[in-house]
């Protein structure tokens, strides 16, 4: 140390690090010289090993050079660096997890089946995301839905996918993926049915309505009670109000019975593969959209039909 003054060499030593290390951090700007010896040498004052070491400190936590800049100019910018690092992480271990569970899969499974499981696999982005699924329903909701019912219909019928999956969640996203993927679903005659004919209800009116039903369905099922059994304004009540008001009528015994052939056609296979597998996606817990109009549909048949559950 010469007049206060530190040479490359003394603060690599002090600070644990290589020269290089030194050299890389002063000519990016983040460790600024207190001068020059006569010779030319980098000189740095004492201030500079504290700022050497917060550095390191944040290279440690895996921040990149330019995060490490924006933190050395402003105090305030920590928060914001260390918040998207952790976003970041976040991503990183959720594809972990999920390449984890999908090794465990292939781990597991008879060699007959790897192949097929591989092609599934290979099929999905690690970590994987549901816009595939998002199409799929944006594809079969009618065009006039209003913007805010189509996310609320979204948002009830694509599951959120687990933070820690199973193999065997694994393999049912990617047979649900392939499923919504398969250009056949895209023709008209393999597209599932809509709920009522095509120009001749309000869609906004019973995607409310349903909505409202499921909620009430979710309830009662918790509650042990059988849908039958909710009592007026319950909720099987509610799920044929909203196909009589969609279609600008009145329940009725006769609209019960009328509706029965509709939620058949349009309770058709793709739409049953589609929640089979998908139900185990959902948290535990959670209403499962599918579920309800199922158990929905069954106590509506049982009602008209004069049959017990």
């Amino acid at each position: 140390m010469s007049e206060g003054l530190w040479s490359i060499g003394e603060l690599a030593r002090r600070a644990g690090v290589g020269v290089k290390t030194v050299r890389y951090y002063s000519d990016r700007g983040l460790l600024p010289e207190a001068g020059r010896s006569s010779g030319g040498h980098r000189r740095y004052g004492a201030g500079a090993l504290d700022r050497l070491r917060l550095i390191r400190s944040l290279r440690g936590l895996d921040l990149p050079v330019p995060a490490v800049e924006r933190v050395l100019e402003r105090d305030e910018a920590l928060e914001d660096v260390v918040s998207g690092q952790l976003r970041e992480l976040g991503s990183q271990l959720a594809a972990l997890r999920w390449r984890e569970a999908s090794l465990r899969l292939l781990q597991d499974c008879p060699a007959g089946e790897r192949a097929e499981r591989l092609r599934l696999l290979g099929a999905v982005s690690v970590p994987p995301d549901t816009a595939a699924l998002a199409r799929f329903w944006r594809r079969i909701l009618p065009v006039r839905l209003p913007a805010r019912v189509v996310s609320t219909v979204l948002d009830s019928v694509v599951p959120r996918l687990p933070q820690e999956p199973s193999p065997g969640q694994v393999l049912d996203f990617a047979r649900l993926h392939a499923l919504v993927s398969d250009p056949r679903v895209e023709r008209p005659e393999s597209r599932p049915a809509p709920p009522l004919p095509t120009g001749e209800y309000r869609p906004a009116v019973l995607y409310e309505g349903l909505a409202e039903a499921y909620d009430l369905a979710s309830a009662e099922l918790t509650a042990g009670r059988a849908l039958r059994e909710g009592g007026a304004g319950g909720a099987l009540d509610c799920f044929v109000a909203a196909y009589a008001h969609a279609r600008g009528t009145v329940d009725s015994p006769g609209f019960r019975r009328g509706l029965l052939p509709l939620l058949a056609r349009s309770d058709g296979p793709v739409i049953t593969r589609y929640w089979k597998l998908a139900t185990g996606l959902f948290a535990p817990g959670e209403p499962v959209l599918g579920a309800l109009h199922h158990h929905l549909s069954v106590a509506l048949h049982a009602q008209v039909e004069g049959r017990a559950d």
